[in-house]
């Protein structure tokens, strides 16, 4: 088999292992487990921590001491055998640490793969930058897969979507042993100091005001990154609970629903190169942002009947808000940055984004759709309003009688908890508006139309 072949089976199977629970998470906290909102945001936040250290840590394990191919099967299988153990875990604070712990394994194995991926084609005399993209797309195409799989096999909300990705991710890890050897480099040289073996010499840049802006509001808008991840499928679920919805198709087939925003996301990296050179690194970053007040927006008046198009859309635009910041963010740090800082600079957007900014993003909107967007019905008439039916509907008897409830003249038993989405969403498309504003008049970047071609050398 050619090498193109071999990386492309690591490129599916890397995120499959991911795609397989990542989106359907939170039909397994909410739905099977009934666990509170306050903790889930901790559960997305988990990939926020291990990115901000694991990462780096692997690196110097990799540059050092042990074949990065090797490494990286390792990882993947101590990362299904935590997979193995979650269904086991009964209380929401065991579940974020083990958790943290699968993310500390499964974190640095997307960097890894990709160095992998480099050294084998470098290896092999082929060009990366016409090479590696294509490999990267199989990825996607994994993540996708994987999500389809668990949708169809009915399994969105059970234990079984930790079991695929896990048996997977052990079929990845023996196979990371049969890849070309990368080994150690050892590019980083043993008397460095620690502030230069961990990388941390880019935090330097936060004295140019530019750059530092420019890391600030990645922080900001990395808190949004993930909020559609972590929410995104159980709001299309929770569609069950209206009557007017219950049959519908985005309720029985919501992951597959949501996985027109990764189809998008591969279609819109190829529209990149043309937006960068027609308006330049800062008005692609704000197209990016004026596209997450979309994607929000969008699901906030959204619903599976009429409104079905304002949900497909939204999915289709979460390519342009994923793509277009990740890689004119990228290429901003790549051109207003020298050699010697260039690899840690990148680092640092990356831990600002995906790091820092995932986590507060986890905590926060956690915090707040517990706090003031989660709704408490203590009779059925206001039951039947919010559902948008009336109190004799079966469905709406049947829901209450799955929660484990009942009502006499019309009080129900016991509280009954509903999250309001419209609300939510519409927070969320707020608040990535007032990013947006504000990145438009804070931060100043001329355009250059050459520097698009940073990304064809």
């Amino acid at each position: 088999m050619g090498i193109k072949n071999r990386l492309i089976i690591m490129s599916f199977l890397q995120f499959f292992v991911w795609g397989a629970w990542l989106i359907t998470i939170a039909n397994y906290w909410f739905g099977t487990k009934n666990w509170e909102g306050t903790q889930f945001g901790l559960v997305f936040g988990t990939m926020g921590i291990a990115s901000l250290f694991m990462p780096t840590i692997a690196g110097i394990i990799a540059d050092r001491w042990v074949n990065a191919e090797r490494l990286y099967g390792i990882l993947q299988i101590l990362y299904a055998g935590v997979l193995f153990y979650l269904p086991e875990v009964t209380t929401p604070n065991s579940f974020i640490y083990v958790m943290l712990l699968a993310m500390c394994f499964y974190m640095p194995t997307i960097a890894l793969s990709n160095s992998i991926s480099y050294n084998a084609l470098k290896t092999n005399g082929l060009d990366v930058v016409k090479s590696f993209p294509p490999i990267r797309v199989f990825g996607t195409i994994g993540f996708i897969v994987a999500m389809w799989i668990v949708n169809l096999t009915g399994n969105k909300a059970t234990s079984y979507q930790f079991y695929i990705a896990g048996i997977s991710a052990i079929i990845l890890g023996i196979y990371a042993f049969t890849l070309p050897a990368c080994k150690p480099q050892r590019l980083i040289k043993e008397n460095a100091s620690l502030i230069d073996t961990l990388g941390l010499g880019s935090f330097k840049l936060f004295v140019n005001y530019k750059m530092a802006l420019f890391f600030i509001f990645s922080m900001f808008l990395g808190g949004a990154l993930q909020l559609t991840n972590a929410y995104g499928d159980v709001f299309l679920d929770e569609f069950k609970h209206f009557p007017i919805y219950a049959d519908s198709f985005v309720v029985k087939y919501s992951t597959i629903i949501m996985s027109i925003s990764q189809i998008s996301e591969t279609l819109f990296i190829l529209a990149i190169p043309f937006f960068l050179k027609r308006f330049g690194i800062k008005q692609v970053m704000l197209i990016s942002m004026l596209a997450w007040v979309l994607r929000f927006g969008l699901f906030s008046f959204g619903n599976p009947a009429d409104g079905l198009w304002m949900i497909i859309l939204s999915c289709i635009v979460y390519g342009m808000a994923f793509d277009f910041f990740n890689i004119s963010g990228s290429l901003f740090v790549e051109t207003n940055t020298d050699n010697t800082n260039r690899s840690s600079a990148q680092g640092l957007f990356m831990m600002m984004t995906n790091g820092v900014g995932a986590i507060l993003g986890s905590f926060t909107s956690g915090w707040a759709i517990d706090r003031f967007f989660t709704k408490s019905f203590s009779t059925t008439s206001d039951l039947a309003s919010f559902l948008h039916t009336d109190v004799t509907n079966s469905k709406m008897l049947e829901f209450i009688n799955r929660q484990g409830n009942s009502a006499t003249d019309g009080v129900l038993h016991h509280v009954i908890m509903m999250k309001d989405w419209h609300q939510i969403w519409l927070a969320f498309a707020i608040y990535s508006l007032i990013i947006a504003i504000a990145f438009a008049i804070l931060f100043k970047h001329e355009h250059n139309p050459n520097e698009v071609e940073i990304l064809n050398h």
